[in-house]
């Protein structure tokens, strides 16, 4: 009995992308995965799955959902990229510097500060992309 789609195989057959098996495993580690991934941590996700796949069609198929705007690419500064589903809704990013977790977070204050500068600029915003990088807080320190 075939599982039913999950959102970035919806995703992709509504955009018309063929899906082999191995796509639909990628897919499937991609919609499930609650932190932003790089290709190395796909691929040893997705071979627990299916072991014949390869780690050059976990780079391809990411390759062809980055493109298809399936899938959005980030580079936190540690050297590997590492990729999201394409958000419905915006929301910004802390990286902790020491262990690399990503946090997703929204704050209204910064998005209408963000439009007041580009407004006193002479701009409007289209769009951004918002990472901040910290460290965490001892207890006790400010």
């Amino acid at each position: 009995m075939k599982s039913m789609p999950d959102r970035i195989e919806k995703l992709c057959l509504a955009k018309g992308l063929k899906m082999t098996e191995q796509r639909r495993v990628i897919a499937r580690v991609l919609s499930v995965s609650t932190d932003h991934p790089d290709v190395e941590q796909l691929y040893q996700r997705a071979s627990k799955i299916d072991p014949r796949i390869s780690i050059a069609t976990v780079y391809r198929t990411v390759k062809l959902l980055e493109e298809a705007s399936i899938l959005e690419r980030h580079d936190f500064g540690d050297g590997r990229a590492r990729y999201e589903e394409a958000p419905e809704d915006h929301h910004d990013h802390l990286i902790d510097a020491n262990s690399g977790e990503v946090i997703e977070f929204f704050n209204e204050e910064i998005e209408e500060l963000q439009q007041k500068i580009a407004r006193q600029l002479g701009y409007k915003l289209v769009d951004h992309r918002l990472e901040l990088y910290g460290v965490k807080l001892k207890p006790g320190e400010k």
